[in-house]
């Protein structure tokens, strides 16, 4: 925390850690922190900030919460082993990301419908994504048009996460909308093709699309506007089905298969002028292996933070499977259950090149808007630039699994329940 380290003459990224100083010294200058960012209190407060239907939404898991509670153990049962007598004087969290030279190996996961979590939506957590030179990554439930997005990202780097509709047209013109706003890859969901079970959302009737919430990168899109002219629906008179009729274009139900996924690497690498291809949602080796031989840049291993299979794999157990068997051949990044620094350099330890963060900027929006995602992905910075400091790593690049002691897979090696 010494403002006159040596650090800094040895980092291409600011001195994360500066912000646990900042916060601790704040009271000399008669200022607090923003919130408490513990990610069960980030829970407590989001949800006394949000509706009963904006919690819900934002917490919900598939079932019974049991791939969210597996995905909790699995990290749990892996142990950091610290390496002392490092000079960690000489570290960086830097990383790098298909040729885009980041600020650490994190970047913002994609989390549709935005405004039910704060008014405008989106916009805020793409402007704080650039100002900390993190990757953000924007949902086809994203409630706002995609070049607003691309705009308040400014120079950022950004990738657009793709549900697939079945109306290739469609799927066209959100690809090309998302090349002409600077999105630089394309990411396509798989484990979504019709929402979970979760149980509070249902009792509650709380689906934002259909009442009206949320929908407004499909009813910007020229294709989707002749949709629903040719439907019938008027967006501003019935804005209840306009949004219905949008999402029901790119999850409710219908599955696509393998054999569709040449034709759309194939129409995005034409539209992008080749830039990468990833599919997020894969949790088996098989899966996995596939996606080498079709030719897919990178995956991203990812349960959905439980929120789809209730009781499937641990998504760490599935990334431990998955880079075991194609680490060397495909690029590996890693979403689901994302708490901490420790969470994160895990991850990495376990093959992830690079982990996709949820949750903790969501509540962190429903909190405090702007200042929200800032303050939380700041102390998550900073949370692992310390964590590199005191466990006695350099870099990113150092990390591998001779840095974990892990338990056996299997059993109840954590009680807690906690949504995140």
């Amino acid at each position: 925390m010494d403002p006159n380290s040596e650090n800094k003459k040895h980092r291409t990224t600011p001195e994360w850690a500066q912000y646990q100083r900042e916060n601790l010294w704040a009271a000399n200058e008669g200022k607090v922190p923003p919130f408490n960012t513990d990610p069960g209190k980030l829970e407590e407060r989001a949800q006394e900030k949000l509706t009963e239907g904006g919690w819900f939404y934002a917490s919900s898991n598939a079932g019974q919460s049991e791939t969210h509670l597996a995905n909790r153990q699995a990290f749990y049962r892996h142990k950091i082993v610290p390496r002392m007598l490092v000079d960690t004087n000489k570290r960086d969290t830097a990383a790098e990301i298909w040729g885009h030279k980041v600020s650490a190996p994190i970047g913002f996961a994609p989390i549709g419908i935005n405004k039910i979590y704060n008014k405008d939506g989106e916009l805020p957590v793409a402007k704080v994504a650039a100002e900390l030179n993190l990757p953000y990554a924007l949902s086809t439930a994203g409630s706002q048009p995609i070049e607003a997005v691309g705009k308040a990202n400014g120079n950022g780097p950004r990738f657009f996460q793709l549900y697939m509709p079945h109306d290739d047209e469609l799927t066209i013109s959100l690809l090309q909308r998302a090349h002409d706003s600077g999105f630089t890859a394309c990411i396509l969901t798989v484990d979504t093709w019709q929402l979970g079970w979760r149980h509070n959302d249902v009792a509650t009737s709380d689906y934002a699309f259909y009442y009206g919430v949320g929908a407004d990168l499909g009813l910007s899109d020229p294709v989707f506007k002749k949709r629903l002219a040719a439907a019938g629906i008027d967006p501003v008179k019935n804005p209840n089905e306009a949004g219905a009729f949008w999402i029901d274009q790119v999850w409710h139900g219908r599955a696509w298969s393998w054999e569709k996924i040449p034709w759309l690497i194939r129409t995005w690498k034409e539209i992008s002028g080749g830039k990468p291809f990833a599919i997020k949602g894969v949790q088996s080796v098989l899966d996995a292996k596939k996606c080498v031989e079709l030719g897919c840049d990178g995956i991203v291993v990812s349960n959905h933070a439980g929120r789809q299979v209730d009781g499937a794999i641990a998504s760490l157990d599935a990334l431990e499977n998955i880079a075991n068997a194609v680490g060397d051949k495909i690029y590996i990044m890693y979403d689901s259950g994302i708490r901490g620094a420790a969470d994160i350099f895990k991850a990495l330890a376990l093959g992830a090149k690079f982990v996709f963060v949820g949750r903790l900027w969501v509540y962190g929006l429903s909190i405090m808007g702007e200042t929200g995602v800032r303050h939380v992905m700041k102390g998550l910075l900073a949370d692992l630039d310390i964590m590199f400091n005191v466990a006695g790593c350099q870099n990113v690049g150092q990390i591998d699994r001779t840095w974990l002691e892990s338990h056996p897979k299997g059993g109840s090696l954590l009680r807690e329940r906690s949504k995140i």
